[in-house]
């Protein structure tokens, strides 16, 4: 089984007094990074909360949110009665002395100025911290359901990929075994173009088959076979699989490279190109992996 890292969960939770909604956004990243949206209220439990996702996300470009929305009129924020009094002596004095009117709308000017509104420190109580542990677990669980789904997708389409690479594979065979003769009537026929020069045939003999040796793909063959044997393995293995899927697909690509500067043939290089194409989309894929 294999997860995505892209997913989206969202857990709500409620006390007397608040209700709480917590939003989780991941994307595809080499670590665990990290960006939290968290109010003043609950800060305090920030690092608390980063250990309780990394437990569960392990990687990704994960984004939280935390919104609150208060239920009663209580509220920690009211308005500093003596320091809007202050502003507005001092713009008053400012408009007398510049010889300019006053604001026409004082709600919207005085408002806007630095500590316009005092707020009071508040302890967490126990039910808000309740409801923001089970807003959080509620969020990780729902996505890890869209990871795990998104997951399932991937593995189809990783298979399908596979698949069509055993193919492609498989239709070389008939070219693989055109290949000598093709090279050796081409060697006879360049020799031919040099006249009447008198050469060692049992050499050339031992050259050709030599060259013949070095062109030989079957070792290559062997090992992509094996190689996508064992990525479909790790596929139907336990879940953080997404590293070791990148360096099995990187070595699939050794051997078609391979594979395709032996193949000596016009065909087989088509088919080689195919199964580049195949084996970059893996790759692009695998870097969802978590």
């Amino acid at each position: 089984m294999i997860l995505s890292m892209t997913g989206f969960g969202r857990g709500v939770s409620a006390s007397p007094a608040k209700n709480i909604t917590i939003e989780l956004k991941s994307l595809n990243s080499k670590q665990l990074d990290l960006s939290m949206r968290v109010p003043q209220y609950f800060r305090e439990k920030e690092v608390e909360m980063r250990h309780k996702i990394a437990e569960v996300l392990l990687r990704g470009k994960v984004e939280l949110s935390v919104l609150i929305e208060n239920i009663t009129a209580e509220t920690n924020a009211s308005i500093n009665l003596s320091v809007l009094k202050n502003y507005k002596e001092q713009i008053i004095k400012m408009a007398d002395e510049l010889q300019i009117d006053c604001p026409t709308d004082w709600y919207a000017t005085l408002l806007r100025l630095p500590d316009a509104l005092k707020t009071e420190s508040v302890q967490v109580g126990e039910e808000e911290l309740q409801a923001l542990w089970d807003a959080l677990q509620e969020a990780l669980k729902n996505m890890v359901e869209f990871r795990t789904h998104e997951g399932e997708k991937l593995e189809v389409f990783f298979r399908e990929k596979i698949d069509n690479i055993r193919t492609l594979l498989a239709q070389t065979e008939p070219f693989e075994a055109d290949r000598v003769p093709k090279i050796r009537a081409r060697l006879e026929e360049n020799l031919s173009k040099l006249g009447n020069i008198d050469y060692d045939k049992n050499r050339l003999e031992q050259e050709l088959i030599f060259y013949i040796e070095k062109l030989d793909v079957n070792e290559e063959k062997l090992r992509l076979r094996s190689h996508m044997n064992y990525f479909i393995e790790t596929l139907e293995g336990e879940f953080g699989q997404g590293k070791k899927l990148g360096f099995i697909a990187q070595e699939m690509g050794r051997e078609i490279n391979t594979l395709g500067s032996k193949s000596n043939n016009a065909e087989m290089q088509q088919l080689v190109v195919r199964m580049k194409d195949e084996l970059e989309q893996i790759k692009e894929q695998v870097l969802n992996v978590l």
